[in-house]
């Protein structure tokens, strides 16, 4: 028998044109469209060990490409927040609290931040835009429904146009609404479909301690990253002339924002708007200011960090599902190899080389993976389609992380397939048709 294989053998590898025929383009297609055709009768003949496998290679990459897409998502959402804050070139001049007994002596003796010191604190100044002044409350309002536990602010008519608060509905406050004292409200959209539903809202009244005010617009729904963001959206803005006047007896303000020509200003202006208030306050030192850009730069800056850190976490164990998943792959080709032994013998003893043999296993592992990698792709997908409208661009699938799932897995197929394939190369025809 053996010398009848290798008499077999000879001529066929002796003669140029049957080389020549194998060596073709055609009939390299014809062998690579079998070994996927085998590929798939290999995971049907073993149903459970393949679903196994692929499902943990499917895993692995569903992961990868939901994580990178969620991940791209959710910062696409934060920077649109951090952009929505307005905070950029932004200063406050707040109310400093006392950290010894003697500050609150001290502290004691100064009227504090109000609206009677704004004529001095808002002289013009050659490095500032705006000055935007605000003050807060929360209160009881009464609707038609019944009350409710609601924050009241006072805010100059620039203010929505600084801070970024859009109008969706109606209008908003006017330098009219102002000179008049006028009891009219702008409400968040979050609080105007609390109280009205479905309904609008603009022209409708409410009632702030016993007194009615007429609602003239209805901001845009805002993302909530600061607690400013949070009272306008579930609040009302009202003009602060009105607001000192009808629900201040005090006449406190929260802070004195200003808005600068140039970051380089900052220390200038802060200079500027300390000796204001403190010439305002009797020499007492009761404010300090707040660089809103610093804070923003930072918080983004930790936000980043953390993002990194959630991207490692979460590609470790998409990267561990689908090391085991290559596990199961080398499980699979090394019971393929042994169950298809005399297989290997035959083609050898007709005339298959190493080399040949030694690409069908690889191909037939990439087959195995890339089966697996399509259904982990088809669900990811999916799911960031589902999840689209939680995002304010959207939420698209990563190229990038769709390209490292898919290069992982197919890695990983040809790593651990590669021992299967070298010992079915190595396979002597002898030995695997005794």
């Amino acid at each position: 028998m053996n010398s009848r294989s290798h008499a077999a053998e000879l001529p066929l590898a002796a003669a140029p044109g049957v080389r020549d025929r194998r060596d073709s383009l055609p009939a390299r297609l014809a062998l690579v469209a079998e070994v996927v055709r085998s590929g798939f009768l290999e995971l049907w003949a073993h149903k459970l060990r393949s679903i196994l496998t692929l499902t943990l290679l499917m895993l692995g990459v569903f992961t990868l490409v939901v994580l990178t897409s969620v991940i791209d998502g959710v910062i696409d959402k934060v920077q649109t927040g951090f952009a929505g804050l307005a905070w950029d070139g932004t200063a406050i001049l707040q109310p400093r609290d006392p950290k010894t007994t003697e500050d609150q002596k001290r502290f004691a003796m100064s009227p504090g931040l109000r609206f009677d010191d704004l004529p001095r604190l808002t002289t013009p100044h050659p490095g500032v835009t705006a000055f935007l002044p605000r003050a807060t409350k929360r209160t009881t309002i009464r609707v038609a429904g019944g009350t409710e536990r609601v924050f009241v602010t006072g805010v100059t008519p620039d203010y929505a146009v600084f801070m970024n608060r859009p109008v969706a509905l109606g209008r908003g406050l006017t330098a009219d609404d102002a000179r008049r004292r006028s009891t009219v409200a702008v409400v968040g959209a979050t609080l105007a479909s609390k109280l009205f539903g479905g309904a609008d809202p603009v022209g409708r009244d409410v009632v702030i301690d016993g007194v009615p005010w007429r609602i003239v617009g209805v901001t845009a729904p805002l993302m909530i990253f600061s607690e400013e963001l949070y009272y306008d959206a579930n609040g009302l803005m009202v003009p602060l002339e009105t607001y000192v006047l009808r629900l201040d007896a005090d006449r406190k303000l929260t802070h004195l924002a200003v808005k600068l020509r140039a970051k380089r200003d900052l220390e200038e202006v802060s200079s500027m708007l300390l000796s204001r208030s403190r010439q305002a306050h009797h020499g007492i030192e009761d404010t300090e200011i707040k660089d809103l850009d610093a804070e923003a730069a930072k918080g983004y800056s930790q936000f980043m960090e953390e993002m990194r850190s959630w991207r490692v976490i979460l590609s470790a164990l998409a990267g561990t599902v689908l090391l085991v998943g290559g596990v199961g792959v080398l499980s699979v080709m090394l019971i393929s190899y042994s169950s298809r032994r005399y297989e290997i013998g035959l083609r050898k003893a007709m005339g298959a080389s190493d080399t040949e043999i030694l690409f069908q296993f690889l191909l037939e592992a990439l087959v195995l993976a890339s089966i697996g990698a399509l259904l982990g792709t088809v669900g990811g997908a999916f799911l960031c389609q589902k999840l689209s409208h939680f995002f304010p661009w959207g939420l698209v699938v990563n190229p990038l992380g769709l390209v490292a799932a898919w290069g992982v897995a197919l890695g990983l197929a040809l790593v651990f397939g590669l021992y299967p394939a070298l010992r079915a190369a190595k396979l002597s025809p002898m030995a695997a048709m005794r």
